[in-house]
């Protein structure tokens, strides 16, 4: 795991500029760095040692010179392939999956993607075509930007780095600003930054004299709706994940140093966890994050899984206050708004592993996305039931079953969650059917933007410009698998695995690994018949019956339990910081043009004066404060946040 930036033209004090640029993410690789430098391109690289310990510096030259690569990730299978690779006759100077890269792409070109199992992002400078050749993983684990500036195509693991570039400043991007408050993130390869870019997913691109090509290399795809399917017989089904899941998690345990695991209490890291435990000889150190609130603790389903498992369990305490204290740094690794508090404990619980001297820890990330197991399916799931047959009094009282931590649902009449949940307001045929609410509640809070910002965007709409982006074969696809294709292919890369994944890992130097995330079992959940993920309104079925006997009855069996994190209340009361009442004035959110600052005080005075506040209010405070933070941090504009907390 590591970080790197380059470009590809011809500059002046290249190496200086590659200099600041790794400086600028040396967070990302504390251990070593390196630059290297050639007539019409450069790379510079900040390394986290994980694989091949002594002999894995980068940016890495083969033999002949021709060809060198700064690269961010881990490949998994780099064993197998190394070893396959020496017996057509190929010599390995180093230890490193770095090197079997290099080699992979002198055989086979841009093609060796379809070869490699793992998390990264990298890129090759090939001297004898005189061509830069950038990738990503196929799920989006780790990040890579772009961006064209002075005829120079200039890349990097962050954008911080890109902002090194002389002539670059930061601009928030509007149509960004909009999709984060509607889809809680920007649509790649937008960012937030204003003609900065990220190669979406599973993407390449060529960089050549005078063109740039950008493709995909691989897709997330599912069979047509009535196709055969790949299993009938759930037995059958649950031993092929089992030995999926198993190897996936064993290739994911090499490395030159110790891998632990996070355990949040929940089935999926429970799951990974159990595996890892038995392939850790010197045992298995687990970490988890708790809450003061009750609502957000699963301490005790922590401690029972560690318990169980015999792990060395440590956990970072998320108090009041401490979100609030490390907000600005959220931010400023982030790089983006964002609508919820979530990442901040993370943030806190990747530095919790740092102090305890580790590097690498395995999670459970993916697994809702890849086997249903979000409430969102089920929801998609009753509405269907209830349009099917409007004004039914029965069907929903179903929406109950859903959500049986939220008490104010349990006493409600049929009319009133049929309305609250949307039943038949969305036609079945919508291609955003699942995630309309979710899309219409979020945009709720964009009755904050100002006026200014509402006339930039009057033409706009982010879940249409959303739904013109799927796939031709969308439409022949189960409702189920359309709404994990939606799940998957945005929300997962671009909020999950950023903002709440690499991003808050990486501030503190930590890799995180995802065996639910493993291509193979990707593709083999992806031809699984909807019945064996959602079975009725039971989540993750033939995930469950695969791993039923590593797990306690009470982990195994529970629902699942969303992540969540205080929100506006972290700012307010004991959580109050003077940073927070500085950039949530009424003159500095006036200043920055963005919001209505009469409306946002009376936004803030309400979060300070109730002590429940719903999920409109919670999402524009933090979206406005986030994005208050983000001018101050990344435009300048006044003392950084970061230095006032």
């Amino acid at each position: 795991m590591c970080g790197f930036g380059g470009y590809f033209g011809s500059i002046p004090d290249a190496k200086h500029l590659l200099e600041r640029m790794v400086s600028a993410i040396a967070h990302r690789g504390p251990d070593e760095n390196g630059v290297f430098v050639d007539k019409e391109a450069g790379l510079g690289h900040a390394r986290l040692s994980i694989v091949g310990l002594g002999d894995g510096q980068q940016p890495m030259s083969d033999e002949s010179g021709e060809l060198t690569i700064a690269f961010n990730g881990e490949i998994f299978n780099y064993v197998e392939l190394r070893d396959e690779l020496r017996a057509k006759g190929r010599r390995f100077r180093t230890s490193s999956d770095t090197e079997v890269i290099l080699h992979l792409y002198d055989v086979m070109g841009e093609e060796c993607l379809s070869r490699l199992n793992g998390d990264f992002s990298f890129a090759i400078w090939d001297r004898r075509r005189q061509r830069m050749m950038l990738a990503r993983d196929r799920m989006g684990v780790r990040p890579l930007f772009y961006m064209n500036h002075g005829g120079t195509l200039y890349f990097a693991s962050e954008i911080k780095a890109l902002l090194q570039v002389p002539g670059v400043s930061a601009e928030l991007d509007p149509i960004a600003l909009d999709q984060i408050f509607t889809l809680w993130a920007p649509i790649a390869p937008r960012t937030g930054f204003r003609d900065i870019h990220e190669l979406e997913p599973a993407h390449l691109m060529i960089a050549e004299k005078g063109k740039v090509a950008i493709r995909p290399y691989w897709q997330l795809d599912y069979p047509d709706r009535g196709a055969s399917p790949l299993f009938t017989d759930d037995r059958a089904a649950a031993e092929e994940l089992r030995a999926l899941l198993t190897d996936a998690t064993r290739i994911r345990m090499r490395a030159d140093v110790p891998v632990g695991s996070y355990l949040s209490g929940g089935l999926d890291s429970s799951i990974v966890a159990a595996m890892a435990t038995g392939m850790a000889p010197r045992g298995l150190r687990t970490f988890s994050v708790t809450f003061d609130s009750v609502e957000h603790d699963e301490s005790a389903f922590q401690m029972e899984m560690a318990t169980a498992l015999g792990t060395h369990h440590s956990a970072v305490a998320c108090r009041a206050g401490d979100i609030a204290r490390s907000f600005p740094e959220v931010i400023r690794f982030a790089e983006r708004p964002i609508i919820r508090t979530a990442p901040a404990p993370l943030y806190q619980l990747s530095g919790l592993v740092r102090e305890q001297g580790l590097k690498v820890v395995l999670t459970g990330e993916g697994a809702d996305e890849v086997f249903a197991g979000y409430d969102i399916f089920k929801e998609a799931r009753v509405r269907r039931f209830c349009g099917r047959q409007p004004g039914s009094r029965i069907r929903p009282h179903l929406f109950r079953k859903l959500y049986p931590y939220i008490p104010g649902l349990q006493q409600q009449s049929a009319e009133y969650l049929a309305a609250f949940f949307g039943a038949g307001d969305v036609p079945l045929d919508d291609p955003l059917f699942s995630h309309r609410p979710r899309f219409k509640s979020t945009a709720a809070t964009k009755i904050f933007f100002s006026g200014d910002l509402r006339t930039r965007l009057s033409n706009y709409d982010a879940a249409e410009d959303l739904a013109s982006r799927l796939p031709a074969a969308f439409g022949r696809w189960h409702p189920l698998h359309q709404a994990q294709y939606l799940e998957s292919r945005f929300l997962l890369p671009g909020y999950i695995l950023s903002s709440q994944g690499d991003r808050m890992a990486m501030a503190h130097g930590i890799e995180g690994r995802f065996p639910f995330l493993d291509h193979r079992l990707v593709e083999f959940a992806t031809r699984l018949p909807p019945e064996m993920k959602l079975k009725g309104l039971v989540e993750k079925h033939i995930l469950r019956e695969a791993t039923k006997d590593l797990l306690p009855p009470s982990i195994g069996q529970r629902t699942k339990q969303p992540y969540r994190a205080p929100d506006s209340h972290s700012f307010t009361g004991v959580g109050e910081l003077d940073y927070v009442r500085d950039v949530m004035s009424e003159a500095r959110v006036s200043d920055s043009g963005l919001f209505n600052a009469k409306a946002v005080t009376k936004l803030y005075e309400k979060c300070q004066s109730q002590p429940v506040t719903g999920f409109r209010d919670n999402a524009a405070f933090v979206g406005v404060l986030s994005t208050q933070l983000w001018l101050q941090i990344f435009t300048g504009t006044s003392v950084r946040a970061a230095e006032a907390a």
